[in-house]
């Protein structure tokens, strides 16, 4: 895709969903261990949790789940029995769980400090412009593209409101590489450790452990994800 229709294509996707995940809200209780999330990029389901996993400053390990892909689909299959998404696993707690609404419930209730945001609360208004805004993105993070498994799981910085930040989750999903997603949108308590360890907050910023990667900007990123991991 040409880079202007690309990064345009992103921006109306969160416009479509007024930039929910741009910022952090109000914060409870912290959790010891990520979280884990079984999902794909292109699922407005999906969507949500991402956008609350943003709004509480929460880091997930993703394990991205394309449609055709041979690996996560499959683990998923066997840990909870059908393959649909989102899939939620909580180390902290012991919690397994589908469906957005309970999960985005659960995570306000658990580590929040009030109830999630309107556009996140169930309604019409919340699965329609969920799935209005991946209409803007022609299928991207939907379909398996063959690819090596890394090693080892990748990290991005990075937070559900950003253009940039979702064309590399997007490539993410699609070559099914593992990545712990940390979430800094603006007001992250993270914030600070991640402009020591990068040097700059600027997302979406790449580490990979396999190779002593680190990375910014997103065309490069996906450039640098194809050359290494895409069959």
């Amino acid at each position: 895709m040409n880079r202007t229709l690309d990064v345009a294509t992103s921006l109306a996707a969160t416009l479509t969903r007024l930039a929910s995940g741009l910022a952090v809200g109000p914060l409870g209780r912290r959790p010891e261990a990520p979280l884990e999330l079984y999902e794909f990029e292109g699922c407005p389901f999906c969507r949500k949790v991402r956008e609350a996993l943003s709004i509480l400053d929460l880091d997930a390990q993703i394990l991205p789940c394309p449609k055709g892909g041979p690996i996560y689909r499959e683990e998923l299959l066997e840990r909870g029995g059908k393959a649909q998404f989102p899939y939620l696993v909580d180390p902290n707690t012991g919690k397994e769980m589908y469906e957005s609404n309970a999960i985005v419930a659960y995570l306000f209730e658990t580590y929040g400090d009030g109830p999630p945001p309107l556009l996140l609360r169930p309604g019409p208004h919340n699965d329609v412009t969920a799935a209005a805004a991946g209409l803007w993105r022609v299928g991207g993070g939907v379909h398996y593209r063959e690819a090596t498994p890394p090693a080892h799981a990748l990290e991005l910085y990075s937070f559900e409101a950003s253009p940039f930040c979702r064309i590399v989750r997007e490539a993410l999903c699609s070559l099914e590489i593992p990545y712990l997603l940390h979430n800094v949108a603006k007001g992250s308590r993270k914030r600070h450790e991640f402009e020591q360890r990068s040097g700059r907050v600027m997302v979406p910023w790449l580490v990979d452990p396999n190779t002593s990667t680190e990375m910014f900007e997103s065309a490069a990123i996906v450039r640098y994800l194809n050359e290494t991991y895409a069959a």
